[in-house]
């Protein structure tokens, strides 16, 4: 193996020792929880049986992706104070999901996003719909974590020739299918669960090594890092204040962070896995407090990153940004500290492309083919979960190709616009369904197809796709669209779309409205947990 394109004193067998040590732990595990799933609310809804705290720790398993623990100290190390509003951006959002969505979306859902949006719509169209949407989200996040595999092989393993790269791309894709496969929402879950931990517990470790270096006085620890990059790194602005363009791109992004979250099909899911809307709210609590914790030990990762490994260092190594965290492992515990580092984010990919892949193969198999197809009379669950397993093989293939001709793009964008399309096309459209009686069929088609179709033509002509030299296609120009995040324009106009299709038609179900009403507020009809 090469190591010159990886970190120096990396050492490539002990990073894929503790990772083959992850997987072969998880897999058996994954087996176990597999031997109760026998219905469909075990394979999509883990038989409702987690508890709040569980399910608050897979939820922060399944949100802390890669992008979460490399990218934002990364951004913290390189730009400072900007770097960390990102992680501001993403943590704010779970208050829009805390209080207008977990508790109403568990009472009146089953599986997925397309239960509450059809609850008093015209069921076939409004659940394909719901069902494009999830997939749109799902792929381009997919595209980005298996990208990001992509970038992690090559930096942490040594591994910089193209097979080489595609060759653990589709070892992760495997395993992600195999989870899936076998082990359906329960297993998935499981895998989070232990995810969240060891990211986390890594993440606490680090940060008091840090810490320490600095007798755990972080005044000292901000000094050395403005020492060593300039008192820039302590203010506003290094980003994000260079031009007006640039701040009105940051007020847009930060918008799409903040109301995207909600609207992730992934993590709406984990809203059915609990027994009630009070451990749903309970487990949006504990999502809350892991996650926040996380970001402030990436606070201190990301300036220590910038004190001890430097700005340039950080810079010239390949990944740039996305070094910083094994850069900083590796200068405080060696070989052994980057190996865990290493397995540890690997097993963020993992768990993460594994929730993606059972929510988007849910949505398929209980919408498209179970609702739309089928009419809603399928003979047995079992179908559709077989179904839903096909299903999962196409998407986990289509996602190790996605992933291996992607490997070499700029991913950052392929995160941004799944947040885009999340906050434009689904969360207008579960708001107006649970809050205004007015909304029919067609406010619900305008939305989320108006949503979807404005937010993919905005990226594409925008500078993350060209026109820049970090644009994703280097080379050629042809943007027009001035901001890298469409959602400052795509999330209002999609409001707009759902309250102008709903006044056009004159179609209104009052009465499903009341039910759905009294249903969602007081969890009287609500789906209950299988006892097994």
């Amino acid at each position: 193996m090469n190591l010159a394109q990886g970190v120096q004193g990396s050492n490539p067998v002990l990073n894929i020792s503790i990772f083959g040590a992850f997987v072969v732990v998880t897999l058996v595990i994954v087996f176990r929880a597999s031997r109760n799933t026998k219905t469909a609310s075990d394979y999509y809804a883990a038989g409702r049986a987690f508890s709040g705290p569980q399910n608050g720790i897979a939820i922060a398993g399944d949100y802390l992706s890669a992008a979460s623990f490399l990218g934002i100290a990364g951004a913290i190390a390189v730009y400072g104070y900007d770097g960390f509003l990102y992680s501001i951006g993403f943590l704010v959002a779970w208050l829009v999901a805390l209080l207008l969505v977990a508790e109403l979306l568990r009472n009146t859902g089953k599986f997925t996003m397309g239960d509450v949006l059809a609850f008093r719509m015209k069921q076939r169209p409004v659940r394909a719909a719901a069902a494009t949407s999830t997939l749109a989200v799902s792929f381009f996040y997919l595209l980005a974590q298996m990208a990001g595999a992509g970038i992690l092989v090559s930096l942490l393993l040594g591994i910089s020739s193209t097979a080489g790269q595609a060759v653990v791309i589709a070892v992760v894709g495997l395993v992600m299918i195999i989870y899936v496969l076998v082990g359906g929402m329960k297993g998935t879950t499981w895998v989070q669960i232990i995810k969240a931990a060891l990211l986390i517990t890594g993440a606490f470790a680090m940060t008091v090594w840090v810490l320490a270096r600095y007798g755990f006085n972080l005044s000292e620890l901000l000094g050395s890092a403005a020492q060593r990059a300039g008192d820039a790194v302590l203010n506003p602005g290094t980003r994000y204040g260079v031009s007006e363009t640039s701040k009105i791109d940051f007020l847009s992004l930060g918008i799409a962070l903040v109301l995207g979250t909600a609207g992730l099909p992934h993590v709406l899911m984990r809203f059915y896995t609990v027994p009630t809307a009070k451990d749903a709210r309970k487990s949006v609590v504990w999502a809350i407090g892991l996650i926040g914790l996380f970001y402030l030990f990436t606070l201190v990762l990301g300036y220590g990153a910038g004190a001890i490994v430097g700005k340039d260092a950080i810079n010239k190594a390949p990944g740039k940004e996305n070094s910083a965290a094994p850069l900083l492992a590796q200068a405080l515990g060696g070989p052994i500290l980057l190996g865990f580092i290493a397995a540890v984010a690997f097993a963020t990919i993992l768990a993460v492309v594994a929730g993606l892949t059972i929510t988007a193969s849910a949505s398929f198999a209980h919408d498209v083919y179970a609702n739309v197809i089928k009419k809603g009379k399928v003979s047995d669950s079992n179908a559709e979960v077989r179904v839903a397993r096909i299903t999962a093989v196409v998407i986990g293939a289509v996602a190790i190709v996605g992933g291996i001709l992607a490997k070499d793009q700029n991913v950052a964008f392929l995160v941004a616009l799944a947040f885009a399309v999340a906050a434009s096309a689904n969360l207008p459209t579960i708001l107006y369904s649970l809050f205004w009686k007015r909304f029919n069929t067609s406010g619900a088609l305008w939305s989320i197809y108006g949503g979807l179709g404005v937010t993919i033509v905005l990226i594409i002509f925008s500078p993350a796709v060209s026109g820049l030299p970090n644009s994703m296609i280097k080379g050629v120009d042809f943007h027009w669209f001035p901001l890298q995040n469409p959602g400052l324009v795509s999330i209002p106009l999609s409001f707009f779309l759902g309250w102008l299709g709903t006044v056009l038609s004159k179609e209104h179900n009052e009465e499903k409205y009341a039910e759905m009403e009294v249903r969602s507020l007081t969890g009287l009809g609500a789906e209950k947990a299988t006892p097994h």
